[in-house]
């Protein structure tokens, strides 16, 4: 049987290029190489896209475009003067943040009619802007941080907040530019922060409570669950992804899989993750962060429809704990991908 040419973008012009490379190590390394003929695409931070041999090739490759002809349905490679192009089955976007989880890459893919794993344009755009994803969720029963969104430009007043509040860009990731504002003297400076990567930034209430996770793997109600994990925090808030060397432990977090609360309660959280991904529309994957409060009540935090996939990040962890590994993660959603672009074409050609 022919092997599947996978085409694997990684790395992007956001603050997560480096989680991005981590992430894209790992895939290599569970790939199954019977399966599936790999081709590496860097895109650099200067934006360049770089054909290579693997995440860890430190040698610029051919440059490389995805060619959004749907005729050339793959990759245009310039190589000695010339070009060339492969035709790629599927493509697995290994790309966290702008430009990679906001529909900006899946919006590519689509014109280049090329099947592809993860969230669509609509519910990555969605689940990025954690001011929309808070809304839609709201509307479907499912409580959330209350929440105020400053324009770009706009002044917040600090005498008509209660704090403490958490100040974050309305679209980043892995916290980047989120700061924990305990006074009112210190609004300011954290709304500076988030602007560094987003004009809009959102105010949030600050939830009293576990942070808790859930990671999901599927499209439309056929959904498989991992283990729910729990976030135990010595001090501050979550954000391994920016410590020096988190490959070997975290500053002031430990993650616990499975989480250590009552069997109901992990049941609910599970239900509460899969009626969050159905609400944004998701599909492939994504992991699903959540509040739990004392009283059992359970708080949307964010959604990421291309979780982090390094040897210590949640995602794989969760799913290993319920007997998925990192393997078959990437065996399944290229799976679902494959089959959701065979239905699309069924639905188009009816």
């Amino acid at each position: 049987m022919a092997r599947l040419k996978l085409g694997i973008i990684f790395g992007g012009v956001s603050e997560e290029h480096a989680i991005s490379v981590k992430s894209a190590r790992e895939v290599a390394a569970q790939l199954d190489s019977t399966r599936y003929q790999p081709f590496f695409i860097k895109i650099g931070t200067d934006g360049g896209w770089r054909l290579c041999d693997g995440p860890d090739d430190q040698q610029p490759g051919s440059t490389v475009t995805l060619s959004p002809d749907r005729g050339v349905h793959g990759l245009v490679i310039l190589e000695r003067g010339r070009y060339r192009s492969v035709r790629l089955d599927v493509v697995l976007p290994v790309l966290h943040g702008k430009l990679g989880e906001d529909g900006a890459i899946q919006g590519l893919l689509e014109i280049a009619g090329i099947p592809y794993v993860g969230c669509g344009i609509q519910s990555s755009a969605l689940c990025m802007d954690k001011s929309l994803a808070y809304t839609v969720v709201r509307s479907a029963g499912i409580a959330t941080p209350d929440f105020r969104v400053l324009a770009a430009g706009e002044d917040p007043d600090p005498e008509r907040l209660d704090y403490p509040v958490f100040v974050k860009p309305a679209r980043s990731g892995s916290s980047f530019g989120v700061s924990k504002v305990s006074h009112p003297e210190e609004l300011s400076t954290a709304v500076k922060t988030a602007r560094q990567y987003d004009c809009t930034v959102l105010i949030e209430a600050a939830v009293i409570g576990s942070e808790v996770g859930c990671a999901v793997l599927g499209n439309g109600t056929d959904l498989i669950v991992g283990e729910v994990d729990r976030i135990a925090l010595s001090h501050g808030f979550f954000r391994i992804h920016q410590e020096d060397a988190p490959e070997i432990g975290s500053e002031n977090s430990t993650p616990i899989v499975p989480a250590d609360i009552a069997p109901r309660t992990r049941a609910l959280v599970q239900r509460t993750a899969q009626a969050i991904y159905r609400a944004l529309g998701c599909r492939g994957l994504a992991r699903v962060d959540m509040f739990l409060t004392a009283d059992g009540s359970i708080i949307l935090n964010e959604v990421n429809t291309l979780p982090g996939l390094t040897s210590y990040s949640r995602y794989p962890r969760m799913m290993a704990a319920a007997g998925l590994s990192l393997g078959d993660i990437i065996d399944r959603t290229i799976a679902l991908a494959l089959a959701a672009d065979q239905g699309e074409v069924r639905h188009d050609e009816g």
